[in-house]
């Protein structure tokens, strides 16, 4: 059997995607304090996969500070507005190379800063670069049917609802159905 290569991410330190009124910058040590305080929020962790911590500790922004999120195949990157971060933005390559030509995108944004407009404004500059970057042809987005804030952003950055997976997740001890969006390569 060949073997086909996956999609890797290297993290470099000098990345930036710009997008209106910000860029995706890799994580450092020194966003320690806006990570805990964006994210030790129950309503931000109740969009979210249960390998996001709540409470968000310390302990956890130094594991995820550290290089954490290295341990998954997964690229990591904070929002950053300029006044500081204020969310983070996920993408990650499923581990089976028939789908090297998929991920998932993922992203949070802390309390203080929804209804912005930022996260359209965030994927409307990260999607394009990713489609380049990692030679993808489909980039997916889950949320929660309790979420339809986060359907609105994925729509208004030119994704669309392709299938609704009835009682797919149980998240805070209740049954739910994930809405799958997705965008494909122009």
């Amino acid at each position: 059997m060949r073997r086909v290569p996956r999609p890797r991410w290297t993290p470099d330190p000098k990345l930036r995607i710009p997008f209106e009124g910000g860029e995706l910058r890799p994580w450092r040590r020194g966003d320690a304090d806006a990570l805990i305080r964006h994210a030790d929020d129950r309503a931000v962790w109740q969009g979210l996969g249960d390998l996001f911590p709540h409470p968000y500790t310390p302990q956890d922004a130094k594991w995820w500070l550290g290089g954490g999120f290295e341990t998954r195949n997964e690229l990591a990157l904070a929002i950053d507005l300029g006044d500081g971060v204020v969310g983070g933005l996920g993408l990650k390559f499923w581990p089976d190379p028939i789908f090297r030509g998929t991920a998932e995108v993922g992203y949070w944004l802390g309390r203080e800063r929804w209804g912005q407009g930022i996260m359209t404004r965030v994927l409307t500059g990260f999607v394009p670069w990713a489609f380049e970057r990692f030679d993808l042809i489909r980039i997916e987005a889950g949320v929660f049917e309790t979420n339809p804030a986060s359907g609105r952003v994925l729509e208004k950055a030119g994704f669309a609802l392709e299938a609704r997976l009835a009682r797919s997740v149980t998240k805070d001890g209740r049954v739910l159905d994930r809405l799958l969006y997705v965008r494909f390569r122009e």
